[in-house]
């Protein structure tokens, strides 16, 4: 009989035993899966922090240069405005008037970021800001620009419209 007690208490000994070794191994696989879980959820958060920072930055350039079709249209109207001026001046004296809006419409976009490309005449000619529309003889080296047609613009950094300008072809 003692050793039926004795068989029994092993027994349960070894139940005991088999009971961790379960838990033990559903522990680990609890585990494994909440390094799983963890990882995906980290790299989620990371992949969300990334598009966040991606669309600040598309929002900002929208922000940036989203006038840009209405910046264009008011350097035509300065345009106009030289074309006025230097006819005026053909036939006299021009109203102060007219030079004054001339400058507020420049003032205004001077203020969102516009400003004109400076060129001069003898510079050399730099296909990044010109457009070459025709080449002439000149005494300036070839290449050179000889003479600007139209003014360029530029909205901070990007070009809205190349200047035009007429290159010597040399002598």
């Amino acid at each position: 009989m003692s050793d039926d007690i004795e068989k029994k208490e092993e027994e349960k000994l070894l139940e005991g035993v088999d009971e961790t070794k379960d838990l033990r191994e559903k522990l680990e696989q609890c585990e494994k899966q909440r390094d799983e879980y963890l990882a995906g959820w980290q790299r989620a958060k990371a992949d969300f922090i990334n598009y966040r920072k991606e669309e600040m930055a598309r929002l900002q350039e929208v922000a940036k240069y989203g006038a840009e079709d209405l910046i264009r249209e008011c350097i035509t109207v300065i345009d106009s405005f030289d074309l006025g001026i230097r006819a005026l001046e053909k036939q006299g004296a021009v109203e102060k008037g007219v030079y004054m809006i001339r400058a507020q419409v420049e003032d205004m976009l001077r203020k969102r970021g516009v400003e004109r490309i400076p060129l001069k005449s003898g510079e050399e000619f730099d296909p990044t800001t010109s457009e070459a529309v025709a080449e002439v003889q000149s005494d300036l080296p070839t290449g050179a620009i000889v003479e600007e047609i139209e003014a360029g613009y530029r909205l901070h950094e990007k070009i809205v419209r190349p200047a035009r300008v007429t290159v010597s072809k040399g002598r």
